[in-house]
């Protein structure tokens, strides 16, 4: 039975996720770069985009943390299982994750961030509109 409140372990889990995200759309970045597309740039701008906002969302995260005493670090890993260790405001946690289920939530983030909250704006701005 874990300590953590559902909120604060989201908020940890981001502290995971996105600088895996990050590192994925690194490597993107590299591969665009040096890619034989005839225009580049618009990708190079999309991808640099979704950078800034997920370095963004991620400072936030990283200050969450900071101010409310939590902490995750990874202590293991395997072929199956990543082990992390959850501290929260005192209390130790370690939780094991398994590898595809980290990979799927990577893919689900990358999706949201390089397109589907564009899509959500969109959705929102249309509402707003409608609602005038």
């Amino acid at each position: 039975m874990t300590r953590i409140p559902e909120a604060d372990r989201d908020i940890m889990e981001q502290a995971i996720y996105l600088p895996m995200v990050l590192t994925i759309l690194n490597r993107d970045l590299q591969v665009i770069q040096k890619s034989p597309f005839k225009l580049k740039q618009p990708y190079l701008n999309l991808v640099e985009e979704t950078l800034k906002a997920i370095q963004r969302e991620l400072a936030e995260v990283k200050k969450y943390m900071s101010n409310n005493r939590l902490k995750v670090e990874q202590i293991k890993s395997d072929d199956a299982f990543t082990m992390f260790m959850f501290l929260y405001k005192g209390y130790e946690e370690h939780h094991n994750y398994f590898n595809p289920r980290i990979r799927n939530k990577v893919q689900e983030l990358l999706e949201y961030y390089l397109f589907k909250r564009y899509i959500i704006q969109l959705k929102i701005s249309d509402r707003t509109r409608s609602e005038a």
